[in-house]
């Protein structure tokens, strides 16, 4: 897995990329109350604002990590945005992409360098 500066975290399944918020920023939100997700299909450049999460501390924008396509989304999380509290790490993604340059993956940190950011 790699993490980003702004909490996300990415891990690689085949050529897809997943990608969500690390437990940190889901505790940092507290209790999220709604998702939005981008479209599927959409074609998003890197550090682009793609999706919203509101809790009932603040809203949130989650940017893009890396150039590419969004192929697919958590459906779920509209229907259940509290999934983000409960599984951030797991069940709670927030959607797989098909990334144009998987080398932009390179310059995000492994977990012991999040650990020690968020330290």
């Amino acid at each position: 897995m790699k993490f980003t500066e702004e909490h996300e975290w990415l891990r690689v399944e085949d050529d897809l990329i997943v990608v969500g918020i690390t437990s940190h920023a889901a505790e940092q939100l507290g209790d999220v109350v709604f998702v939005e997700l981008p479209d599927q299909g959409a074609e998003v450049t890197k550090d682009e604002d793609i999706c919203v999460i509101e809790s009932v501390k603040a809203a949130s924008d989650i940017l893009a990590p890396l150039d590419g396509e969004i192929v697919e989304v958590n459906a779920m999380l509209e229907e259940e945005p509290g999934k983000v509290n409960d599984d951030p790490m797991g069940e709670a993604w927030f959607f797989k992409m098909k990334a144009a340059d998987p080398s932009q993956m390179d310059d995000y940190m492994d977990e012991a360098a999040y650990n020690k950011f968020i330290g």
